[in-house]
């Protein structure tokens, strides 16, 4: 049987990603195969060249991939959060549109390390960066 995604439950406890939400990063959908999390261009986004700042693009990269490798907190089956240990992306060409959505996809989960690709693209389609991030469930001790 499949469990129900709380997607307000997940958002409650990433609001408290002060970065990301300050960024103005929001969760639109969550199944288990896919995030989607999407972030407006607005002047506070653009760099001294005009165009939106990498370091925006990755936060929004960043919380959606958060948001997939712990999708298991919300549903049961962990009880240890997963943590980025490592990621690389690549920016392939500049948003043109007025929004910024990122896209997650597993591409392996063990007990303990994981691996994220995040697809970014405007609102318009155009492929804007492209990141793998692998993630590290933590032990308590």
């Amino acid at each position: 049987m499949e469990i129900e995604i709380d997607i307000e439950h997940i958002r409650a406890f990433f609001a408290k990603d002060r970065f990301a939400a300050n960024a103005g990063v929001v969760i639109d959908s969550v199944t288990r195969e896919k995030v989607q999390c999407s972030m407006p261009i607005t002047g506070e986004h653009l760099n001294a060249g005009g165009t939106v700042q990498g370091g925006a693009i990755f936060t929004l990269a960043d919380l959606a991939f958060a948001v997939h490798c712990n999708l298991g907190l919300f549903l049961g089956e962990r009880t240890d959060i997963t943590v980025g240990q490592s990621n690389c992306i690549s920016y392939l060409a500049a948003p043109k549109g007025k929004r910024l959505i990122a896209h997650t996809t597993c591409l392996s989960s063990g007990r303990s390390v994981s691996v994220y690709r995040v697809e970014i693209r405007d609102d318009l389609g155009n492929f804007v960066a492209d990141m793998r991030g692998n993630g590290f469930t933590k032990t308590p001790r």
